[in-house]
């Protein structure tokens, strides 16, 4: 672990009791995340003491894809360019399955005594894929990346405060990062997959980076097929020979592909395919219990949504339950309008928001809409349950008068690379974070997924402003909870729920683990998992 200012501990840590998250195993000496791996046989998860076997191709089928494939290590935004990334680039910092924050390609991070100053210290050995060193300058060519005034990628929300100029290299192995301010969270966003390191004259075209796997062969909106590299830091793994990720937006077609073997692996599970894949005796399905968030997004700048009136209206049509037996057949957790819930941060004591239609149609009316109200809702097939909400929402509104308009966009058409998030009432899908980190990519202004746009409150933005600085715990949480409180009550997003990952694999594949992280298939870990070689 990093170590950090006197009276601080990271913000990313084992958490412990975050809504029933995590509980006691059953020797009782540690706490371990509510996971399960089910099926016909119980023992080709997580849980087998098989020793891993080399070789082989490892097929996985992985939910989303289209014509807006990238390998860009920096500039991931679906599914698939996730699992990529995963397979291809390692980060200075790493995220446990049980959502401890560890050190990766680096040995150590420490800061000075305001975290206005992280050494970093890199592992000896470390190898890209062409077999060149990976280097503290290679990490200052990455930040600068990403970092990029002239095209910002996806990660500088969270590295913003990173001066580049101060940024010091001290030798091959070390770097000294310095920050405009306090930075306290600065190795929880290092340990996003985005934000990794890539070798000095980086291109996507052609990536190299230090993963698992090396690249081999790319078709846009098909498929991607990865090698073995031999030089990952991990010793011994990955186990498989080749990896071959293969797209697939259609549910059906991506649980037809396991059925049929033509896949070994696959992310997301339809919750209505569940029965039917317990059914196969040759299939064992993965479920874990996480931070993730299918959240409705509202637009504050746009009308409707620009009278806070509508927002909290809108909160109070959900029937959050129902939201969940329907959307995720039951595989998920009530949410309460806020995201980070593993956070040490995380409101519990915040009223649990529940369905009050009266209240709902109260409000709509003394916002001008006493004679109802029509809204279209973008969707789309980005995550499982996502269009179901959709349907499941466009059905309790009606309660309320609201008319819900549903429009079904093409998964690789959802975001738009020229207008970013254009829709004044949409969906989207997060996985875990902090809640510190998560505003940095989705609510502040300037961030790149600001599909709010919320971040102008200026009460609320002091306050995240000053817990970003504050090395005390128990102090920032406090600043937190402020922020937490006025977007609870004013904010864009509905949060209803938190999902229960399903996924599933082929009973001759063994060495997958479950994580709290909201990444299917144990954050894409494909460099853990192998195949029973005939």
């Amino acid at each position: 672990m990093p170590a950090l200012p006197e009276d601080s501990t990271p913000a990313a840590k084992r958490f412990t009791s975050r809504r029933s998250l995590l509980k006691a195993s059953a020797a009782g000496a540690a706490v371990a995340p509510v996971l399960a791996a089910c099926g016909s046989d119980s023992e080709s998860g997580g849980s087998s003491s098989n020793e891993p076997q080399y070789g082989g191709r490892l097929k996985v089928g992985i939910a989303g894809g289209g014509a807006n494939d990238t390998l860009d290590a920096h500039n991931p935004t679906d599914n698939v360019d996730i699992a990529r990334n995963y397979a291809l680039y390692t980060s200075l910092m790493h995220f446990a399955n049980d959502g401890t924050l560890e050190p990766y390609l680096a040995e150590s991070m420490e800061p000075n005594d305001d975290a206005t100053e992280w050494t970093v210290v890199l592992r000896e050995g470390l190898l890209f894929h062409d077999d060149s060193p990976v280097t503290a300058e290679a990490v200052l060519f990455s930040l600068e990346r990403i970092l990029d005034p002239e095209n910002p990628m996806r990660g500088a929300g969270d590295l913003e405060g990173v001066d580049l100029e101060k940024t010091e290299i001290v030798d091959d192995r070390t770097l000294v990062i310095r920050t405009g301010e306090p930075f306290v969270t600065l190795p929880e966003a290092l340990a996003e997959y985005y934000n990794c390191v890539v070798p000095v004259g980086y291109d996507p075209e052609n990536p190299i980076g230090s993963g698992p796997f090396k690249y081999s062969e790319f078709k846009v909106g098909e498929y991607s097929v990865f090698e073995r590299h031999e030089g990952y830091h991990v010793e011994g793994q990955p186990y498989v020979d080749e990896l071959e990720i293969v797209d697939f937006p259609e549910d059906d077609a991506r649980v037809n592909a396991l059925s049929s073997g033509t896949v070994h692996v696959i992310s997301q599970v339809p919750h209505a395919q569940v029965a039917i894949i317990e059914g196969d005796p040759n299939v064992n399905i993965l479920e874990s219990e996480t931070g993730m968030w299918l959240p409705f997004t509202m637009n504050v700048e746009k009308e409707p949504f620009d009278d806070v009136r509508v927002r909290q209206a809108f909160r109070l049509i959900v029937d959050r339950q129902e939201m969940i037996d329907q959307a995720l057949a039951g595989y998920g957790q009530i949410g309460n309008d806020m995201y980070a819930r593993m956070d040490p941060s995380y409101p519990e004591d915040f009223d649990q928001r529940e369905q009050d239609i009266d209240e709902a149609k109260r409000l709509l009316a003394e916002a001008g809409h006493e004679d109802g109200l029509e809204v279209e809702l973008v969707t789309s097939d980005i995550n499982a349950g996502v269009v179901a909400a959709a349907e499941v929402f466009q059905e309790q509104a009606r309660e309320a008068g609201v008319t819900v308009n549903l429009r079904r966009v093409n998964p690789s058409d959802y975001w738009s690379p020229e207008e970013g998030f254009p829709y004044a009432f949409g969906q989207d899908f997060w996985s875990a974070r902090n809640y510190i980190t998560q505003t940095a990519q989705g609510s502040i202004v300037g961030a790149p997924y600001n599909e709010t746009m919320w971040g102008e409150h200026e009460e609320w933005l002091g306050y995240l402003e000053e817990a970003r600085q504050t090395a005390d715990e128990d102090e920032r949480n406090e600043l937190i909870r402020k922020a937490q409180k006025i977007e609870y009550e004013e904010g864009g997003y509905i949060v209803w729920g938190f999902v229960n990952l399903l996924d599933a694999y082929a009973a001759s594949v063994h060495g997958l683990e479950p994580s709290v992280s909201g990444h299917p298939l144990g954050s894409y870990a494909f460099h853990t998992m192998w195949k029973e070689q005939s």
